[in-house]
C-alpha cells in the first residue's frame, strides 16, 4: 500500500474519503470523535501544500435527495474542530462541485455533498466514480469504517486514480496488525454482546488468533445453558446449544482457552438500581436472570490480563448500560487501562457497544487502541477482506 505521507502533494488536489457520520443536535455536532480522527489528515494534506476535497456519506439517503441528510450542517459546524476554514459544495459531481474546487483556496478545506444521494454510490457504480475522480489529483482512504462497504467512493475510484491510506486508517490497521495479524502472546480476546448468532464469524475467527477468549454478556447464557445450567429467565438461545458445543469443542482442539463466568449477578427485574444478588453460575433461580458476571469471575478475568500480552475486546461484560449491570465490565475495563498505562498489556477495542461501555467506565483513554468503526472493525475481526483496503492494496 502507498500512505499519504509517503506522497508528495504540493499543489495537489487530494479526493479524501472520510466518515464524518457524525450526530447532530440541533443542527450542531454532539459528538465530533470521528473528524478529531481525520484532522492529522487534513493537518498533513494542508502542510505539504495540498488541497482536501472531502467525500463522505451521511445517512441512508438511498440514492435520493433526502434535505435533512445534507452534510451541509456538518460542514458548517467542522471549522472550529478541525482548525480550517471548511466549504460546502451543494453537489458532489458536475460543474457545481468543479467549480466549488477550483475556487479553493491554500489552507481551506471543501466538503462535497452527501455522496449517498447518488445511487451508483451503493452500486460501485465506476461512471459515478470517474465523475469524482475528474475532480482531483489523488485518493486518499481515510474512513476505515466504511472500507467493508464496496461502493463508488471507496473502491471503484481507488482503481482510477493515484490512491493511498490515509493517516487515521493507517492507525487502524496497524493497530489491528498489533491485535491478531503479528500480536505479543499471549492473546486474550473479551467476546460479549446478546447473541451467539451475531458473533459466530468473530468467534470461529478468534479461536485459530487467540489462546483465551472470554465469553460474557447474554450470550454468555448460551453458553453456560449448553453445558447443562439453568439460565432462569435470562436472554438465552436455546435453539443454539448445539452450535455452542461445537464452538467449544473447536476450541479445545484449537488449545484456546474459553471462559465462561463462574458467578453471576442476577435480578427479577431488569431496571435501574433493581434489587440483585449473585450466585454461581450454574445456580441461577428458575425466577431470575442474569443480567452480569459476578466479583469471581472478574477476579478471574483479571489474573488472565495480568498474565496476557494482548488484548482483543468486543462486547461488554453485562448490561452494561442500567447499572449495578455495568459492574464487571467497568472493572475489567479500568483493570485493563491500568495495566496498559503501565505498558504491561497492548489493549485494542472496538464495536458500538463496546466504545460505549468503555467511555462510561471512564477507561478508553487509556486503552493503546479504540476503534470507532463498527462494522468494519467487526468484519476484520471476523477475518473478512474489507474491499476499502483491499482496493489500495
Amino acid at each position: 500500500m502507498k500512505y499519504i505521507k509517503n506522497i508528495d502533494l504540493q499543489n495537489k488536489i487530494v479526493l479524501l474519503r472520510v466518515d464524518i457520520n457524525v450526530p447532530l443536535q440541533n443542527g450542531k455536532i454532539s459528538d465530533a470523535t470521528r473528524i478529531e480522527r481525520i484532522r492529522p489528515t487534513l493537518d498533513h494534506i494542508i502542510s505539504k501544500g495540498g488541497k482536501p476535497v472531502l467525500l463522505a456519506h451521511f445517512g441512508r439517503p438511498k440514492g435520493k435527495v433526502v434535505a435533512e441528510m445534507s452534510l451541509a450542517p456538518v460542514a458548517t459546524s467542522m471549522s472550529d474542530i478541525v482548525g480550517h476554514k471548511v466549504l460546502f459544495s451543494e453537489t458532489s459531481i458536475g460543474q457545481t462541485a468543479q467549480k466549488a474546487v477550483s475556487n479553493l483556496n491554500a489552507g481551506e478545506i471543501l466538503v462535497l455533498e452527501n455522496t449517498r444521494f447518488h445511487a451508483g454510490e451503493e452500486q460501485n457504480d465506476i461512471e459515478l466514480a470517474k465523475e469524482w475522480a475528474k475532480l482531483g489529483d489523488i485518493y486518499c482512504n481515510d474512513a476505515f469504517s466504511a472500507a467493508h462497504r464496496a461502493h463508488a467512493s471507496t473502491e471503484s475510484i481507488a482503481k482510477l486514480m493515484p490512491s493511498c491510506v490515509g493517516l487515521s486508517m493507517e492507525m487502524e490497521l496497524n493497530a489491528l496488525e498489533k491485535a491478531l495479524s503479528s500480536p505479543e502472546r499471549p492473546v486474550i480476546a473479551i467476546v460479549g454482546g446478546a447473541k451467539i448468532s451475531s458473533k459466530l464469524d468473530l468467534l470461529s475467527n478468534l479461536i485459530e488468533k487467540t489462546d483465551h477468549i472470554v465469553i460474557g454478556g447474554g450470550m454468555a447464557n448460551t453458553f453456560l445453558a449448553a453445558n447443562g445450567h439453568s439460565v432462569g429467565k435470562s436472554l438465552c438461545e436455546h435453539d443454539l446449544l448445539d452450535t455452542a458445543r461445537a464452538i467449544l469443542a473447536k476450541a479445545k482442539s484449537s488449545n484456546c482457552d474459553i471462559y465462561l463466568p463462574t458467578d453471576v449477578v442476577v435480578a427479577r427485574e431488569f431496571k435501574a438500581g433493581a434489587e440483585s444478588e449473585v450466585c454461581d453460575a450454574s445456580s441461577c433461580p428458575d425466577d431470575a436472570m442474569i443480567l452480569d458476571a459476578g466479583p469471581k469471575s472478574v477476579a478471574e478475568i483479571n489474573a488472565l490480563f495480568e498474565n496476557s500480552k494482548t488484548l482483543v475486546w468486543n462486547g461488554p461484560l453485562g448490561a452494561f448500560e442500567i447499572p449495578p449491570f455495568d459492574t464487571a465490565t467497568n472493572a475489567c475495563a479500568q483493570f485493563a487501562a491500568k495495566l496498559t498505562i503501565s505498558d504491561k498489556l497492548i489493549s485494542i477495542a472496538g464495536g458500538g457497544d463496546t466504545v460505549s461501555a468503555l467511555n462510561a467506565s471512564h477507561s478508553a483513554d487509556s486503552f493503546t487502541y479504540i476503534s470507532t468503526a463498527g462494522g468494519a472493525f467487526l468484519e476484520w475481526m471476523e477475518g473478512k477482506t474489507l474491499p476499502g483496503v483491499a482496493a489500495l492494496d
